[in-house]
């Protein structure tokens, strides 16, 4: 059996599924396969806050729709809880918390036995506390279930005529941010209109790190030097300036998923 006839039959079992779903490549599949199997029997729901890229909530209608899922969208809160805003280690238990909070209760209502989301096989070997929060809450995770890793996920998209099988990662606004540091709706908003600036540009894997007054931009090591013969640097140092920054600065190594974790001590790592 291959792994997206695991899928397929894990879904099947399930009769009823309602899927945690940000528009990203995993859990777009994750719907793909659930609507396939279960039809209207299956409901997309998209958390929107101030982490989210206005963009990515309209990319994850889009997407929905051509699939043909049912979808819906809820505000989740976690920009209320002292707890994610002071920006921990663990911060995105608490985002994790907040949006399965709402989901779990949403889905009880509705009659959905079960609440599941994108996380894939590679995510269960990286840090991440969110995982965590939405085991306590019962949540499932499909891909990671079957062994999907993310680059099967891209293949399993593409083989299903997906057409944004090779969409670039883009975790919330707050993952821009060194633990630690203070995240607030301004800053969100700082971020986001420094990474759109760049989209216009044409750039499509990208960050913009925040570091209090400084915007670092992060791109793949290959994309470096094109960008920087091919953009105009005075108008992108300035257009930042008026978003917020004082200080604009492009990373040299490239841009690298996860990067911020690098930060953190290894016992923190290790106890994910």
């Amino acid at each position: 059996m291959s792994k997206l006839e695991a899928l397929q039959t894990l879904f099947n079992d399930m009769e009823q599924a309602l899927i945690a779903y940000s528009g990203g490549i995993d859990s777009t599949l994750v719907a793909k396969v659930a609507y396939d199997v279960l039809g209207d029997r299956a409901l997309a729901v998209t958390a929107d806050s101030p982490s989210l890229m206005p963009e990515d909530l309209e990319d994850a209608k889009v997407q929905a729709a051509e699939i043909g899922i049912a979808h819906e969208v809820v505000k989740t809160f976690e920009m209320e809880n002292p707890n994610y805003t002071s920006n921990p280690a663990n911060r995105c238990y608490f985002c994790k918390s907040e949006l399965h909070d709402t989901l779990k209760p949403l889905a009880t209502q509705r009659g959905y036995p079960y609440v599941v989301d994108g996380v894939n096989a590679d995510d269960l070997s990286d840090y991440r506390p969110g995982i965590q929060a939405a085991k306590e809450r019962s949540a499932r995770s499909p891909l990671a279930e079957v062994g999907i890793t993310k680059f099967e996920v891209r293949e399993i998209s593409r083989s299903l005529g997906l057409p944004w099988w090779d969409k670039p990662s883009q975790p919330c606004l707050s993952s821009r941010f060194p633990y630690g540091e203070s995240i607030t709706t301004d800053k969100l908003q700082r971020v986001a209109r420094c990474e759109r600036y760049l989209r216009q540009l044409g750039l499509r894997n990208l960050r913009v790190r925040s570091a209090a007054d400084s915007a670092r931009i992060e791109l793949p090591p290959a994309d470096i030097k094109t960008f920087v013969e091919a953009t105009d640097l005075p108008a992108l140092v300035a257009a930042f300036q008026d978003f917020g920054f004082t200080y604009v600065t492009l990373d040299l190594e490239g841009y690298r998923s996860g990067k911020l974790n690098q930060e953190l001590p290894l016992k923190t790592l290790v106890q994910q």
